[in-house]
């Protein structure tokens, strides 16, 4: 996955934006003000913060040992850091983004959950 094609894949989600709270390096987006990935787009590796179910976050760490860990400087039971510079499928780096804007999306109020078509 490129940064390009990341950044892409997290504005194609409803009511998502783009921020950067952390300084101009470090892309954060959201969706209603609240995170649900963070990534230095010009890094190299490319890696991806995305929040996780915790039991699921476990079990992806050890299939993938190397590409997924503990989210770097978050809470290490809620998100993943993920390699995203082609070492995991793409098709995985895109699902796993997907979860963690669901995760997010369901934690808002049933009322926003449902104007995002996420109810």
């Amino acid at each position: 996955m490129t940064p390009e094609g990341l950044r892409a894949f997290c504005l194609s989600f409803n009511a998502a934006v783009e921020e950067f709270p952390f300084g101009p390096e470090a892309s954060v987006f959201k969706v209603l003000g609240k995170m649900f990935a963070l990534s230095r787009l010009d890094a190299r590796p490319l890696t991806v913060n995305l929040k996780c179910d915790p039991d699921d976050a476990v079990r992806l760490r050890a299939e993938y040992e190397g590409l997924i860990a503990p989210g770097y400087h978050m809470s290490k039971r809620h998100w993943n850091t993920v390699t995203a510079d082609g070492a995991l499928p793409d098709r995985l780096v895109r699902e796993l983004t997907e979860d963690s804007y669901d995760l997010v999306v369901a934690g808002l109020p049933r009322g926003e959950r449902l104007r995002l078509g996420r109810g």
